[in-house]
């Protein structure tokens, strides 16, 4: 089986493809996560402050996450958990924001999926 030629060029592009797709959705998880924050009445919710807590909730939830039988909730509580400590707020609005996010996340899916004509039956 001939090899294919290593291509600096290409290898460069896909790094920096995988970059720019982490960073933007980075930025689409903390717009939703400042729109379910302002729901639920954070009122210093801005877009920088809900990336910091996406990427610390997201790392803080994958390891604890890996603990046994209870390892995914001691995630969403530490998920929360920062929420709640970067937005300086208390556990109901935290969870409030937290459950807000997963509801916008869902009708965007769903409305897309209209859109694009992608049938019920898939999901």
């Amino acid at each position: 089986m001939p090899m294919l030629p290593f291509v600096p060029g290409l290898m460069a592009a896909m790094g920096l493809m995988a970059v720019l797709v982490i960073l933007i959705s980075l930025i689409i998880g903390g717009f939703f996560l400042m729109l379910g924050a302002k729901f639920a009445g954070i009122e210093e919710a801005t877009l920088g402050k809900s990336m910091i807590a996406v990427v610390g909730g997201g790392i803080l939830a994958l390891l604890i996450g890996w603990i046994p039988v209870i390892g995914w909730i001691l995630g969403i509580i530490a998920y929360i958990w920062v929420i709640k400590t970067v937005f300086n707020t208390d556990w109901i609005k935290a969870t409030i924001a937290w459950l807000m996010t997963i509801i916008v996340e869902i009708l965007v899916v769903f409305v897309f999926a209209l859109i694009l004509g992608i049938g019920a039956a898939l999901f």
